[in-house]
């Protein structure tokens, strides 16, 4: 029996997103752009599935989204796009400390094309501070980036705060929903936002299937270039499968959003509460409030997240030391990091990330052997004082 909690990783696809998905892969296999009756038919449904993409985020046109294959390339029509689109403007583009990876790895391949990259700080919460961020902006200043919530930490961000700023300053401002597009309701009529990056998967839906939010008006660049499928902006043959899937899985999580993420903040708070209170040395990342529901991440004093991860793997308990997109390298967490942590805190960390198939008991098994893992690994490491052994957990 496996115990799932890596859920910011990767989601399943819903059962009820994939019975509706099956019938394009099979029957309704035609591409969009043919004239004849069964191109209609996939036309109809990607006009269908763009729109229930667009009610997710109350966005008041279906034409205003632009399918892609996901977030990271969402990200990068967004940031690069608009970058080439309005460079006679201005070349001077703001991101965060705690973006992740794909915004960071962007932002250095702008700068190598001759943008200037200003990141704004945070604070020890993970929350960017909005007087660093004003200060940053300069006449050049074309783009801000921000996220909605930290990928890793789950602190929110203030984004109706950010938007009143780049409104005001008449800048552009693209958010990266991914890390809370299943908890936190995005509303594009209440919020001044200008470009946001959208997942499938985040919301249940397949893989390999994103949406970029373009606010009427706005224009960017295409990076990929071909037959001009999504107005020009992102050509190639449209996914018409994953789409369906995509727009099924907002439908869902339109109606279902509320009840899960009350469930989830229940779940994580018990969670947060025990480890905190069994374990000798163990802290919280992130605000302890304004936090994503599904989101818990923890750091251990004298113990290696990796060394954790293999001991809770030994249980069936998957789980993560950080963000799924850059734990390949042995660096410590840029975020982290950016939240004034030294390297050797950093590496201690553990995030639990909850979801939708995610049970009470999946819960109380992490409760159950947490501890004794933390334990051992700890007797194994030199730098363990040992009245901290002494200590019971």
């Amino acid at each position: 029996m496996s115990f799932y909690l890596d859920n910011q990783a990767a989601k399943p696809v819903d059962e009820r997103v994939l019975e509706e998905m099956i019938p394009y892969f099979r029957e309704r296999f035609a591409n969009p752009a043919s004239l004849h009756c069964d191109g209609d038919i996939a036309t109809d449904v990607l006009v269908e599935s763009r729109k229930k993409v667009a009610d997710f985020i109350n966005a008041p046109n279906a034409s205003d989204i632009i399918f892609t294959s996901g977030a990271t390339e969402s990200n990068n029509l967004a940031l690069i796009g608009a970058a080439l689109r309005y460079q006679k403007k201005g070349k001077h583009i703001i991101i965060s400390e705690i973006e992740h990876i794909s915004i960071h790895n962007i932002a250095k391949y702008l700068e190598k094309q001759g943008f200037k990259i200003s990141k704004v700080a945070v604070d020890q919460y993970g929350i960017i501070r909005l007087d660093k961020l004003e200060k940053l902006i300069t006449d050049e200043t074309i783009l801000v980036s921000i996220t909605t919530a930290s990928n890793e930490v789950g602190s929110v961000q203030p984004i109706e705060e950010i938007s009143k700023i780049t409104n005001e300053h008449n800048i552009l401002f693209h958010t990266d929903a991914v890390p809370s597009e299943s908890v936190i309701p995005i509303d594009v009529e209440k919020l001044p936002i200008d470009l946001i990056s959208l997942s499938s998967n985040e919301i249940y839906g397949p893989r390999g299937v994103g949406a970029l939010y373009l606010k009427k008006g706005v224009r960017v660049n295409p990076i990929i270039i071909g037959g001009g499928q999504e107005k020009g902006l992102r050509s190639g043959s449209e996914n018409i499968p994953g789409v369906v899937g995509f727009g099924k899985a907002a439908e869902i999580m339109n109606r279902e959003m509320d009840i899960e993420a009350k469930r989830f903040t229940v779940m994580r708070d018990k969670l947060i509460k025990n480890v905190l209170e069994t374990i000798p040395k163990s802290y919280l990342n992130g605000h302890p409030t304004k936090r994503l529901p599904h989101n818990a991440h923890f750091r251990f004093d004298y113990i290696e997240g990796e060394s954790l991860i293999l001991g809770l793997k030994e249980h069936n308990i998957a789980a993560a030391t950080g963000s799924a997109c850059s734990s390949k390298t042995l660096e410590p967490s840029h975020t982290l990091i950016s939240m004034g942590l030294l390297h050797e805190e950093a590496h201690g960390s553990l995030l639990v990330s909850l979801g939708r198939t995610t049970k009470e008991s999946d819960i109380d098994k992490l409760i159950e052997e947490l501890p004794g893992i933390v334990n051992r690994l700890r007797k194994m490491s030199p730098l363990t004082p040992p009245e901290i052994l002494k200590q019971k957990n």
